[in-house]
């Protein structure tokens, strides 16, 4: 599957130039769009396998954006990347919050735009099947790696490529803490600096989707976090 098309939502014409210069010397395929209008008309057109939306755009707000392809079950499966001047952690918070797979600030490096792009795109469209395709199960929880599911008492959790990820390391390495540095590795691909934090929003995210399990995944105070295999 061609996992090179991305959808680029900018309104600033300078920055989305030099966005669209270094991701198709990458080789990708891009489409700009300047602002929200007309988004899900391009994505079923475009058929884009990644989504990178500004914030600050000037008809609508990116969040509600985010929130609007996340809900929708078409749309749903398509990581988004934030790129935007926002860059408080309350702001990154929000935007996980909202379901974006990554964030990136504005001025950003494009070196390391293209490197966030490819982590997310592995992540969320493995070139081949995991090594790791044993079924996972501890208690209420079972995880499937070859179909990409994960059921809590039997029900069906939909999870996204990241949140999935993060649960899987969690369940492999059960009783194991896992600090937030190693995460962001293991998961991400990445460990830049300032961005522990994305992990405790991500682990909120997928605390909130087990329910009344949600105490499986224990914060262990000033470490990171660890699976409860009893």
């Amino acid at each position: 599957m061609d996992n090179s098309r991305i959808l680029i939502v900018e309104d600033d014409e300078d920055i989305a130039g030099l966005i669209v210069f270094r991701l198709e010397q990458a080789g990708f395929i891009t489409r700009h769009l300047d602002s929200g209008k007309g988004l899900f008309p391009a994505i079923r057109d475009f058929n884009p396998r990644l989504i990178m939306l500004d914030l600050m755009l000037p008809d609508v707000d990116g969040l509600d954006i985010c929130r609007r392809l996340k809900q929708n079950p078409d749309t749903a499966s398509i990581p988004v990347l934030m790129v935007t001047a926002r860059g408080t952690e309350a702001d990154r918070i929000a935007g996980f919050e909202t379901g974006a797979d990554d964030y990136i600030v504005k001025p950003f490096s494009p070196r390391e735009l293209v490197l966030r792009a490819k982590a997310v795109l592995s992540r969320a469209y493995p070139e081949s099947p995991s090594r790791d395709t044993i079924e996972l199960a501890h208690g209420p929880v079972v995880l499937k790696p070859e179909s990409h599911r994960v059921e809590v008492d039997g029900q069906e959790v939909r999870l996204t490529a990241t949140e999935f990820k993060l649960l899987k390391d969690l369940m492999l390495h059960r009783d194991m803490v896992r600090t937030r540095e190693v995460l962001l590795d293991r998961v991400w691909g990445y460990s830049f600096d300032g961005y522990a934090r994305t992990v405790d929003t991500h682990i909120r995210r997928l605390r909130k989707k087990m329910g009344c399990h949600a105490g499986l995944i224990e914060t262990v105070r000033g470490v990171g976090y660890r699976f409860r295999a009893s």
